[in-house]
């Protein structure tokens, strides 16, 4: 078994090896998405067959980790969202959820429309077996009768989330956080205070603590192969669970672990926490929380008095 709370460096197959069957409560996989993207050791050009090949190892021995009620979450761009979500079925994961992840600050893009998500796949060992923590109110959001109709009949712990996750930070200057039906999360951007600086595909933190505090309980293990930032291991420490990194990268893994040393469980993450009021405007243009925020004028009534009108005073 490898050691908890580190970041192995090396080959995420042959490091999962190592590891006993089922020995995992969570795992968080973002692979390279085989677009040419510039890692510094690692070559994001397979030809298609390779790449699927390779998958299907990786995905295999996520599912030999997990645990029975163990739950596995992918992350995965446009060109091989539909064919990773095969070749997770093959080795015998069950999907619950295909969820899309929009944000804003997307690369631009000259000759077609700028992509702005990525799929999110939420995938269980057993379909009536596993870790979904539902009442949670860190993972409830508030509803549509909360937020927009003040509504009292709203269930007061909110509701769950939709299956898309959205990022849109001007309408909330403050921060980024969850809407009505959507999920709002900052892809994270180069002047952002979250970026590490060394990693450009880095996840965000309030992304992954809805995962893994949906998905898990605390001193449970979570298992990220392909560690990057390390971002994932120092969520689930803040969030007080246990985690097995993984990582070819030697300097990726040095810098991540430098991280997750100077994280401590109970640390905030990064990004907004509060959920974004971004509902729909009402008919004069201002939403209910707003217009309930919004002081009242006081009224005042001027009394004429003689003395208002006397050049001299009652003294004079």
């Amino acid at each position: 078994m490898l050691k908890l709370d580190q970041i192995h460096q090396g080959d995420c197959v042959e490091l999962m090896k190592q590891m006993d069957d089922g020995s995992v409560d969570l795992a968080f996989a973002d692979p390279p998405f085989n677009i040419g993207y510039d890692y510094d050791v690692y070559e994001d050009r397979m030809p298609v067959d390779h790449y699927l090949q390779w998958s299907n190892q990786w995905i295999s021995e996520v599912h030999r980790v997990l645990k029975d009620d163990g739950t596995f979450w992918l992350a995965i761009g446009d060109e091989f969202a539909a064919e990773l979500k095969i070749e997770s079925q093959k080795v015998g994961f069950h999907c619950r959820n295909w969820v899309i992840w929009y944000y804003t600050f997307g690369v631009n893009c000259k000759y077609k429309f700028t992509r702005s998500h990525a799929h999110l796949f939420y995938f269980v060992k057993d379909p009536d077996h596993f870790v979904f923590n539902a009442d949670d109110p860190d993972v409830r959001v508030p509803s549509a009768r909360q937020l927009v109709y003040g509504d009292r009949r709203a269930n007061p712990k909110g509701r769950l989330p939709d299956d898309t996750w959205i990022l849109r930070p001007q309408d909330l200057a403050e921060g980024f956080a969850e809407d009505e039906d959507t999920w709002y999360f900052p892809r994270v951007a180069g002047t952002f205070k979250e970026r590490a600086g060394f990693h450009g595909c880095q996840m965000p933190e309030q992304l992954l603590g809805r995962i893994i505090r949906a998905c898990s309980r605390p001193g449970e293990v979570v298992l990220d192969p392909f560690s990057g930032s390390g971002s994932t291991a120092v969520v689930a420490k803040k969030l007080s669970r246990k985690s097995i990194a993984l990582e070819m990268s030697a300097d990726y893994a040095s810098r991540g672990q430098q991280r997750l040393d100077e994280t401590r469980p109970g640390d905030p993450l990064v990004g907004a926490s509060d959920p974004k009021r971004s509902a729909p405007s009402t008919s004069k243009g201002r939403r209910l929380a707003d217009k309930a925020k919004k002081p009242k004028k006081k009224q005042t009534t001027a009394v004429a008095t003689p003395s208002m009108f006397d050049d001299a005073s009652p003294d004079t």
